[in-house]
């Protein structure tokens, strides 16, 4: 007899787990014990689903590494009794979130699919119910009984995207997320259409290593036209500064001014690392193929590609995280290690 799948949701707060008080109008987190309560068509999903939630719920502007860890550590807790994961999550920051934990769960093949809504779940016009819904269906959905998505990914509005690919691009829409430089992976119509040859193939020999160290001495810097060696100066004369993800103009270029370059370099020298990713929503930093680029590959700055700010930052914390050599810290965040950069 086939046995159906057992699923975690995780709460960690939100606008998708609030209600509204009947007395002040005010909105607070419900109790997903009672989740059957207010979402009875979750009887009807061929899947056991148990719930967990955070103590205190954290909306999503407050989130910062240590959540992030808390999240892993759920995951990693209920790894080898759930063959799936959903995480309830404020929809500001779920880009962060899911870049960073793709990047913390090493050799993952499980589903972890990140989910919220723009509208509480008690709101007539909510969106809550059917992203709530379908992550759970695919985080069901399983092939000769195995998982069919073993990745972190982020479900929002009949997409499933890779979680480190995705930007959120409106705070108003029900469409509020985009993955402008990777396909969606799943597509929800009358029926679920899953994009075979873009999902992530892990080992799945290797067992599961959650990384909890995460190092969060870095910085972003967005150009713009105008900006001074002063403001540039004092950001990377930051006591304990690491890291650097700098935000360039259309394909990773910048002003060719000395000072500017200078700056870098030195930084550089004194054991900054800095990734270059661009400002545009889409598109990828390719170093050197205009001359407003060519001194900053020169000085040896890392390239992003076509990383979101996103991922670039999470990648970052993870990777100072994990003591690599100046030699090979480049090389290594230059690879593809989760899907994140073509």
């Amino acid at each position: 007899m086939k046995s159906i799948p057992n699923i975690l949701l995780i709460y960690t707060g939100g606008t998708i787990g609030m209600i509204k008080d009947v007395e002040t109008g005010a909105l607070r987190a419900f109790d997903f014990n009672n989740l059957l309560l207010k979402i009875p068509e979750l009887k009807l999903l061929d899947c056991n689903i148990e719930t967990i939630s955070f103590e205190e719920p954290i909306d999503s502007s407050n989130m910062k590494p240590e959540y992030w860890i808390q999240i892993a550590e759920i995951v990693e807790s209920n790894y080898d009794d759930f063959d799936g994961f959903v995480i309830l999550h404020g929809s500001d920051t779920m880009s962060y979130s899911s870049s960073a934990l793709s990047f913390m769960l090493e050799n993952l093949n499980k589903p972890v699919i990140f989910t919220g809504s723009q509208l509480p779940i008690g709101d007539l016009r909510t969106d809550a119910k059917e992203n709530l819904i379908t992550s759970i269906q695919i985080a069901s959905l399983q092939r000769y009984g195995k998982p069919v998505i073993k990745e972190v990914g982020l479900y929002f509005e009949y997409k499933l995207y890779r979680g480190n690919r995705t930007t959120k691009i409106n705070a108003e829409h029900f469409e509020a997320f985009a993955s402008l430089n990777y396909p969606e992976l799943v597509e929800s119509g009358v029926h679920l259409k899953v994009n075979y040859d873009q999902l992530f193939k892990p080992n799945t020999r290797k067992p599961l290593i959650v990384h909890k160290n995460l190092d969060q001495n870095i910085a972003i810097i967005k150009l713009f036209p105008g900006i001074s060696n002063t403001i540039l100066e004092s950001i990377l004369n930051t006591k304990g500064l690491k890291g650097i993800i700098l935000e360039t103009y259309g394909a990773g270029n910048c002003t060719t001014e000395n000072w500017f370059i200078d700056i870098l370099k030195e930084a550089i020298k004194k054991g900054i690392h800095i990734v270059n990713i661009t400002q545009c929503s889409g598109g990828s930093v390719s170093m050197g193929q205009y001359e407003t680029s060519s001194k900053l590959k020169k000085i040896g700055v890392i390239s992003g590609k076509n990383s979101t700010t996103e991922a670039a930052v999470s990648k970052l914390m993870y990777l100072l995280g994990q003591n690599i050599s100046t030699n090979l810290f480049k090389t290594i965040y230059e690879t593809s290690l989760r899907g994140e950069m073509n």
